[in-house]
């Protein structure tokens, strides 16, 4: 098992299913990226409850990132040339809107924040946290 972080975009509009044995799970494929430009068509299935709902309330062309298991494979077209496969089994699925959401539930729109440590400095002065740092290394740079 390859324990995967994807981020990309949904290829798609991602389907809900329902197996021969009853169960729900929803499919879906994304489109990540790589380094050298070009990007990977990944297959995702989930049969997470929540995984499920976040992936089908997402349009195409969704910014998403995706936690689950990953499985490599290869498939040969009609030219007999090889190309790369990914299949995700998600566990968690993870959009803008979710990261947007969650920071507002966190902050509690109407509950006290917590001070600002610096809010009381002298402007230009350095936070507390950087200015203890500052005083472990009293001695000069050497080059």
């Amino acid at each position: 098992m390859i324990d995967a972080l994807l981020a990309g975009r949904l290829y798609g509009k991602p389907q809900a299913r329902t197996a021969k044995n009853g169960s729900a799970f929803a499919v879906g494929k994304i489109r990540v990226g790589t380094r050298g430009g070009s990007a990977l068509f990944v297959s995702v299935i989930t049969f997470s409850a929540t995984a499920a709902q976040a992936l089908l309330a997402l349009e195409d062309g969704d910014s998403i990132t995706i936690a689950g298991e990953l499985t490599p494979k290869v498939w040969t077209d009609r030219d007999g040339t090889a190309h790369p496969q990914l299949d995700l089994l998600a566990h968690a699925v993870l959009s803008p809107y979710h990261v947007k959401r969650k920071r507002e539930a966190m902050a509690g729109r109407d509950a006290p924040r917590a001070p600002d440590p610096c809010a009381d400095a002298p402007e230009g002065a350095e936070p507390p946290a950087q200015q203890a740092a500052a005083a472990d290394f009293d001695d000069e740079i050497p080059f």
